[in-house]
């Protein structure tokens, strides 16, 4: 990276490749989410195995921490706030396939800009119609 890149605030290559984890951890989570279930489903219902629970069972709470530590990185190095963004985020890890979603809604806001967040109309966010006020955004 050249100063006239630093100076205008390009990212450099640790960022991306921390978006880009982030993004693939977020899938895996959910892969794993979805081997578990099957793997509990498996378990439970004809009562075969419970191969599927131990193998994706690990595999799952592995993804789980890696994820909260890939996002707790990205949180910090691309100053999400930490009110909403960060919350959600956490939050997502929990219910089945919720890190996908809000994966996808983080870069369709430009959360996940390793340039930064977006001005509001620049392709990420929305701006409020004439006459609309939002109260309490972060």
């Amino acid at each position: 990276m050249s100063a006239d890149d630093a100076s205008r605030g390009a990212p450099d290559r640790t960022t991306r490749r921390l978006v880009r984890w982030f993004s693939v951890i977020a899938a895996v989570e959910a892969f794993t989410w979805a081997g578990l279930l099957a793997g509990m489903y498996v378990k439970y219902v004809p009562e075969t195995t419970e191969l599927g629970v131990r193998i994706f069972g690990s595999l799952h709470g592995a993804a789980f921490v890696v994820y909260v530590a890939v996002t707790v990185l990205v949180a910090v190095r691309l100053k999400w706030p930490l009110r909403w963004t960060v919350l959600c985020a956490l939050v997502a890890s929990v219910p089945p396939f919720a890190t996908v979603a809000f994966e996808a809604w983080a870069r369709r806001r430009g959360l996940l800009d390793p340039s930064g967040p977006r001005p509001p109309g620049e392709g990420g966010r929305r701006t409020p119609r004439s006459g609309a006020s939002r109260s309490g955004t972060a």
